[in-house]
């Protein structure tokens, strides 16, 4: 830990005002901090009152492309860069990330995107680890070298980066969505651009500081926040340079980007919607399953796109996890993130509340049910002006409503009934997504069987959580391409090379 002073704190503690002001709030372009061609700003708002933090530039397509000519500008220098440089940068963002800015991060999260500030110090260590796995990774790209059937030839595969990259992030992680990407490409040797969530453009910001600081050589990284969100894309994806798009979001937002990717046939990573059911069977523990789905139902308020969004129950243990699931979501304490002993902060921002309000009186007025009351919203800490919607438990819902069929992205949880497990398969492969889910049984057979049965490209067994650096996150159907972490992470940013050579003669 560092005993550096901050210029943000105050007698060892940091003051959000100060930190503030602190923060960069310039486009990051080519390693210089420049207020944008048009120098246009837009404001950042906090969702725990609906009141401006910051006023943030905002980039359009002069400088969109003139973040992409510095990048492609030292590609190949970059690439040339020794893997153990590269992982060592990675290395010591990684340190500042878990120490010296540690809290500032969390505080940044928390004032422009909402959540807890326990929750936002966790995305800091989840995110800072995608810097320490992949400044390992870096050192371990392999090829291959081996003869062919015929014998008359030996094959040779190296890898080498897929160059200039293009980064679409969103709001509900914004320093972890920026990490899981850059971290994978600098340890490959490729460079890349950013546009970071309108919503929550300061922590990127903070992010490509400590980058800088870390020693990331001035072009590797550039980020572009923006109100014009199409003009940035489409100036960086109609560009021949580019060879690489990674983009998290809304699986509709990922369809209209992969039209445009393929004019150039550009590799895509998406990670796009969710709708993770969580499942629990008669043979399983009951107390640890609520737990667990308190837990995942409402991370980040439930805007997470692995965060539980309805809830299939086994007739057997049906009303037992109602009644205990509906008394744990009652007594979450909603209030501002920023406050003590606060469960549940603000959404996002005004849209997204509206459309969760939307979603549930729509279930009400089909016949839906709350179950126990709602959640607490604290009197001292919930402004007037915020995001806050408390969590809610439905029941008597169809299998086939809105409110199970559509992510929900809040703290709302359908829950659902059903017989056998046919019937589970049956109505979990119904769905278009397929991105993660969870299962609670105490049968092995049962776990290896769904396995391989339902159509989820993560599941947590008995568990709350699934996400980590270490691990391939990424779904199947409309739930996106390609995987983030683990070993199949970096692989996303490396082209494979085979060169045929004559075999030789063994006298």
């Amino acid at each position: 830990m560092s005993n550096d002073v901050l210029p943000f704190e105050t007698d060892g503690v940091i003051d959000p005002k100060k930190l503030l002001e602190w923060l960069p709030k310039d486009l990051f372009i080519g390693g210089n901090w420049e207020p944008g061609a048009a120098d246009e700003r837009f404001e950042v708002l906090n969702p725990a009152t609906g009141a401006a933090l910051a006023q943030v530039a905002s980039g359009n397509a002069a400088d969109a492309q003139a973040a992409l000519d510095k990048a492609c500008a030292i590609q190949q220098e970059w690439e040339a860069t020794p893997p153990r440089e590269r992982g060592e940068i990675l290395r010591r963002a990684f340190e500042l990330m878990d120490g010296k800015y540690r809290y500032a991060l969390a505080v940044t999260i928390t004032l422009e995107m909402g959540k807890p500030l326990a929750q936002a110090d966790g995305e800091v260590t989840y995110g800072a680890e995608f810097f320490r796995w992949f400044s390992e990774e870096a050192c371990r790209v392999r090829g291959d070298y081996y003869r062919l059937p015929e014998g008359s030839l030996q094959a040779m595969v190296i890898k080498r980066p897929v160059g200039p990259c293009v980064f679409i992030t969103p709001w509900n992680f914004p320093l972890a969505m920026g990490t899981r990407k850059i971290g994978p490409a600098v340890a490959a040797g490729c460079v890349c651009v950013l546009k970071p969530a309108r919503d929550t453009p300061l922590t990127a910001l903070f992010l490509a500081r400590i980058l800088e600081e870390a020693g990331l050589p001035a072009g590797v990284l550039s980020v572009v926040p923006t109100l014009h969100s199409g003009e940035v894309s489409d100036t960086w994806l109609h560009d021949s340079r580019v060879r690489k798009l990674s983009f998290t979001g809304s699986t509709e937002v990922g369809k209209d980007l992969l039209k445009t990717a393929a004019d150039s046939v550009l590799r895509t990573s998406m990670e796009l919607g969710g709708n993770a059911p969580f499942v629990v069977f008669d043979d399983a523990d009951v107390d640890r399953a609520v737990d667990a789905a308190l837990i995942t139902k409402m991370r980040n308020m439930g805007e997470a796109c692995n965060a539980a969004d309805h809830f299939f129950i086994q007739e057997g243990v049906y009303d037992e996890f109602v009644t205990k699931f509906a008394a744990a979501m009652r007594a979450q304490k909603v209030g501002d993130g920023m406050s003590e002993g606060v469960d549940v902060g603000p959404l996002i921002n005004r849209s997204q509340l509206e459309k969760v309000r939307t979603m549930v009186d729509k279930a009400l007025a089909q016949g839906a049910e709350k179950v126990g009351g709602t959640g607490n919203l604290d009197p001292q800490t919930v402004d007037p002006g915020g995001f806050y919607y408390p969590p809610t438990v439905l029941t008597n819902v169809s299998p086939d409503s809105e409110i199970v069929t559509e992510e929900i992205f809040g703290p709302v949880a359908p829950v659902v009934p059903f017989r056998s497990e046919e019937e589970l398969v049956r109505l979990v492969n119904a769905d278009r997504m397929g991105l993660g889910g969870y299962v609670h049984t105490s049968s092995w057979e049962r776990i290896l069987r769904l396995a391989q049965r339902i159509e989820i490209g993560m599941i947590g067994f008995n568990s709350a959580t699934i996400s980590n650096a270490g691990a391939p996150f990424g779904g199947v159907k409309q739930s996106g391409l390609g995987r983030e972490g683990s070993t199949e992470g970096i692989a996303e940013y490396l082209e494979t090379i085979y060169i045929g050579l004559p075999a030789p003669k063994l006298e």
